[in-house]
C-alpha cells in the first residue's frame, strides 16, 4: 500500500522549481494533479504550503502523499523515473564520444541526426540520452544545439548544476566555437567580420532566417568572424567561422549574405545554374570543429571533432590538408561583439 514519503532535496536539486522536481521524480503525475495536491495541502515543503513555482533548497524536506497515478509512478524511485531508451542508443552515444568525465561529455554529432525532436522525428540526441540516466535517475541535459544537418562537437551535461554553469557560459559568450565550412566562391576580403540583423520567417520547407533591419519585428543582432584557409581556384573555399552570437542558421545565412553560400545547403544555397562538382556529395558542408568552454570544475575544456565522411571526401578531392591548417588563423579572429 502506498504511504506518505518525505524526500530530502539534494545539493544537485538546489534551486530547482517544485514542479520540475516532481516531473523528475514522478513523471506520471500531471501538472494539474500536482496543483490539486498543493491546494489541498497534501504536498508541503518543510511542513509549509507552497506553490508550484517555489524553488527548493538543499536539505529541505518534501512531503509526497500517495499519488493517484499508475502503479509504476507511485513507487518510482528516481532511477526508474522515465523508461530507459534502448541499449543500442547508449552504445551509439558512447561510440561517438570525444570526451567524458563525471560532470559532462562531448559527442561528435553526425550530420542528419537531430538534436531534439520535432514533427515526424522519432530519433534524436535528446531522446537517446534516456539510455544514459545515472543510478539516481538523472538524465544528461543538452546545453546548446546544432542544426540537424550540421555535424560536430556537442556538449552535454551529466548534472543539472553543470548544465546551469555551461548554459551561463554560452549566454555570457565565454565560449569559443569554431566551425569549418566549404563554400561556393572566395569571400573578399579573405578575413573579416559579418554583422547583421536576422529575423525568422515561414517558408514552404519550414522556418528560415532572413537578413533584417534593426527594429524589424523579431530582428536579432548576429555577428560572425570568418577567414579563408584554402581555396580551389575561385570556385570554392574552405572557411573557418567563429560565431559571436548564436542565432538560428546564423552561419548559413551569413555565408549566403557574402554570396558564398555553404555547399549542399538546401535552404540558403541561392546561386542559380551553378554546376555541382563531381565527387562532392550534396550534403551540408558545415562542421562544428572545435569548442573551448570553461569547465564548471575549473580549467578550459577544449575539444575538436574530426570531419564527417562526406566533408573528408570533399577535402581529399580538392586537395585540402587538415594537417596544414594554421591555428593562428583561428586565434587571430576576434570574438568581441
Amino acid at each position: 500500500m502506498a504511504t506518505i514519503q518525505f524526500r530530502e532535496v539534494t545539493g544537485e536539486e538546489d534551486g530547482l522549481r517544485l514542479d520540475r522536481w516532481f516531473k523528475e521524480h514522478f513523471p506520471g503525475l500531471s501538472f494539474g494533479q500536482l496543483q490539486k495536491l498543493l491546494r489541498t495541502g497534501q504536498v508541503r515543503v518543510d511542513g509549509k504550503r507552497v506553490k508550484t513555482n517555489v524553488r527548493l533548497l538543499k536539505g529541505q524536506e518534501v512531503r509526497v502523499p500517495p499519488l493517484a497515478t499508475d502503479e509504476k509512478s507511485q513507487s518510482a524511485a528516481p532511477k526508474r523515473a522515465m523508461p530507459r531508451a534502448s541499449d543500442d542508443d547508449g552504445e551509439f552515444l558512447k561510440s561517438i564520444m570525444l570526451y567524458d568525465d563525471k560532470d559532462l561529455f562531448v559527442i561528435n554529432k553526425p550530420a542528419g541526426l537531430a538534436v531534439q525532436g520535432g514533427s515526424g522525428m522519432s530519433r534524436h540526441v535528446d531522446g537517446m540520452l534516456e539510455a544514459l540516466r545515472d543510478r539516481n535517475g538523472q538524465k544528461p541535459r543538452l546545453v546548446h544545439r546544432l542544426d540537424r544537418d550540421t555535424s560536430g562537437v556537442l556538449v552535454i551535461a551529466r548534472k543539472r548544476s553543470v548544465a546551469m554553469a555551461l548554459t551561463k557560459a554560452f549566454r555570457e559568450r565565454s565560449t569559443q566555437k569554431t566551425y569549418w565550412a566549404l563554400v561556393r566562391g572566395v569571400p573578399k576580403p579573405h578575413q573579416g567580420r559579418i554583422s547583421t540583423y536576422l529575423a525568422k520567417y515561414q517558408a514552404e520547407d519550414g522556418d528560415r532566417m532572413r537578413i533584417a533591419r534593426h527594429g524589424d519585428d523579431g530582428a536579432q543582432h548576429a555577428v560572425t568572424h570568418y577567414a579563408v584557409v584554402e581555396t580551389s581556384g575561385q570556385k570554392m573555399s574552405w572557411l573557418v567561422l567563429k560565431p559571436v552570437t548564436g542565432r538560428t542558421h546564423q552561419l548559413r545565412v551569413h555565408t549566403a549574405y557574402m554570396e558564398c553560400p555553404i555547399i549542399g545547403d538546401p535552404k540558403y544555397f541561392n546561386i542559380e545554374n551553378w554546376e555541382f562538382p563531381g565527387g562532392i556529395q550534396k550534403k551540408l558542408h558545415l562542421h562544428a570543429r572545435r569548442i573551448r568552454i570553461p569547465h564548471p570544475k575549473g580549467g578550459i575544456l577544449d575539444v575538436s571533432a574530426p570531419l564527417p565522411s562526406h566533408m573528408q571526401q570533399s577535402w581529399n578531392l580538392l586537395g585540402f590538408d587538415e594537417a596544414s591548417y594554421d591555428p593562428e588563423i583561428e586565434d587571430e579572429l576576434g570574438t568581441e561583439d
